[in-house]
């Protein structure tokens, strides 16, 4: 049973004859397949519930990182495979799987694809496939988020967002635990990420394998505001990489403490505020994924 959740706030998706292709696409592929669209009345979360409920055993996601954050925390650990349809701005997920970003090859990959065991983490008991964030990271997105909410565009709202938040960022104390060390940082910005970003490039770097069962903390090693707005647009752009620039320690789970009670999170992209301390930890081959059957 193939049920497909697409968000329907993406931008290609929100012209009733794009959607009208898409379903017909998906279903020509895989006969049977159900299509949804996310709405005010049936969001995506709710969307992904009932097809859950109704029993599918290949859920795919139909939208950017948040859709596939969405999906993945309902099927991982089930017996519920996981389909991508990459429908979002940057699509890390998809990317570092070498899911192809032209729709009609990816509808291929979820009818000839092959299933894989990836590795997703949390924190907290919440889900994420790509990475989490604190300190200036959550605040960017955050602002960008509420600029967005007022008629901004993406990209204009990031990079306001982005110089105001590096004009008033404050420096964040944390103890960091691992199972072999102990790290005192008092830093603006932390990153974790759901497997190690290793390639060369400046702002192509991709996670080479997506089944370590690490993961990565990445931490900005200088101050100055030029630094921070570089390490900020590589979280943005899911680029982050072991450099000089940043300090990067490999582990399968670590504890942040702080003074604060609360602290703002950022989940693939999505902000949140969770509880001290954070419990992070790598979640080995708990999705089922479609990929391509040779991976580029």
């Amino acid at each position: 049973m193939v049920r497909v959740v697409v968000n329907g706030g993406a931008k290609t998706m929100q012209d009733a004859a794009a959607r009208e292709a898409l379903s017909q696409v998906v279903r020509e592929a895989l006969p049977g397949a159900c299509v949804y669209f996310s709405s005010e009345v049936d969001d995506v979360s709710e969307l992904v519930r009932r097809s859950m409920d109704d029993g599918a055993t290949l859920l795919v996601a139909g939208g950017g990182d948040g859709t596939v954050n969405t999906v993945a925390a309902a099927v991982r650990g089930t017996d519920t495979r996981m389909g991508v349809l990459p429908l979002g701005t940057l699509n890390h997920f998809a990317r570092d799987l070498g899911i192809p970003t032209d729709i009609d090859a990816a509808v291929v990959v979820l009818r000839d694809g092959i299933e894989a065991a990836v590795d997703a983490a949390e924190v907290n008991g919440r889900v994420f496939v790509n990475n989490s964030g604190l300190g200036l990271y959550p605040d960017i997105v955050h602002q960008r988020e509420s600029r967005q909410r007022r008629g901004s565009s993406k990209w204009p709202a990031a990079v306001m967002s982005t110089i105001r938040a590096l004009a008033r960022y404050r420096m964040l104390g944390v103890r960091i635990r691992t199972d072999d060390q102990t790290i005192l940082r008092r830093t603006p910005a932390l990153m974790i990420g759901n497997n190690e970003y290793t390639t060369e490039g400046s702002l192509g770097a991709r996670r080479v394998s997506m089944t370590s069962g690490l993961l990565a903390l990445y931490c900005p090693r200088a101050h100055g505001r030029f630094h921070l707005l570089w390490f900020s647009l590589r979280a943005l752009l899911g680029s982050l990489r072991k450099t000089p620039e940043f300090e990067t320690t490999l582990t399968e789970a670590l504890t942040i403490e702080s003074r604060h009670r609360h602290l703002r999170v950022a989940i693939d992209g999505e902000v949140t505020v969770l509880e001290t301390p954070l419990e992070y930890r790598a979640l080995p081959g708990a999705l089922r994924v479609i990929v391509p059957a040779v991976v580029r």
